[in-house]
């Protein structure tokens, strides 16, 4: 299939979505919100990718969210009916927070490779991806203070896990630009490259590790990560339990230790595609 924002190809296992839209920054437009879900959702479902990568070509990584979105009636209100506007405006508002937490959902990790500026929206999309990796110049500034909005499709839930309270604030207060080498102090992102090539080189090198195990042992992982950032220890506890009585595989076990042994790549089985 062809997008109007981004490429994406399927190769050893790996899924790389690309970010094409150099010459404007690669902003968001209406096309990018309706589409990314679409493409990871199926992603997802087909479960012949054991992991994302998504990056972006050009000087930055994305500028957020186009400003012909703001211009296509998208935010327009009828003043004759100002609170049902507002509930109908709350819907638009859940669907493109939808774009983003198809990251989340996705049965498979997410890998962030992010140059230049993660901007507005760009920093949402970020924040749902599971780790994220950055070049020496990349920057990361919340925007839509600074043009009269508060940010509303993920920043605040998502930010405020990643990094300390403090700096989640400041940032989202002043709309000041965060810088690579800070984001990698304060935990928002795993490891600053110092190039463009060497991030990429760099992140799927770690795209091809996760590939390398279990589909069924990563997507448990996933899970769990996910349910334990927002649970109790005692609930995440008995959840892991629960799904290891029902989902650890002994023959995957085996695999891994012959392999080994044998100094060899595992061979594992994909996990079953979803179907309606």
């Amino acid at each position: 299939m062809t997008y109007a924002c981004f490429t994406l190809e399927i190769a050893d296992h790996i899924a790389h979505i690309r970010l094409n839209r150099p010459d404007k920054a690669n902003s968001m437009t209406l096309d990018f919100w309706r589409e990314l879900p679409q493409a990871i959702d199926q992603i997802s479902a087909d479960a012949e990718a054991r992991v994302i990568v998504i990056s972006s070509e050009g000087k930055h990584f994305t500028s957020g969210m186009d400003i012909s979105v703001f211009m296509s009636g998208a935010l327009d209100r009828d003043p004759a009916n100002m609170h049902v506007s507002a509930e109908t405006f709350r819907h638009k508002i859940k669907k493109l927070q939808d774009t983003f937490s198809c990251l989340a959902r996705a049965r498979q990790p997410v890998l962030a490779a992010i140059q230049g500026g993660a901007i507005g929206a760009g920093v949402d999309l970020v924040t749902a991806c599971d780790c994220r990796y950055a070049s020496q110049d990349a920057f990361f500034a919340v925007q839509e203070t600074a043009i009269g909005m508060t940010a509303d499709v993920g920043t605040f839930p998502r930010l405020l896990r990643l990094i300390p309270e403090g700096w989640a604030r400041q940032m989202v207060y002043t709309a000041e630009r965060l810088p690579a080498d800070k984001a990698r102090e304060i935990g928002l992102v795993n490891e600053v490259f110092d190039s463009h090539e060497a991030l990429l080189d760099g992140v799927m090198a770690i795209a091809r590790k996760i590939a390398e195990h279990s589909p069924l042992a990563v997507a448990g992982c996933k899970t769990m990560a996910n349910y334990a950032r927002d649970h109790s220890t005692a609930d995440a506890l008995d959840y892991v339990a629960v799904w290891n009585a029902a989902m650890l595989r002994p023959d995957d076990i085996k695999e891994a230790y012959i392999a080994r042994g044998e100094k060899r790549a595992p061979i594992f089985a994909n996990l079953k595609p979803l179907t309606d």
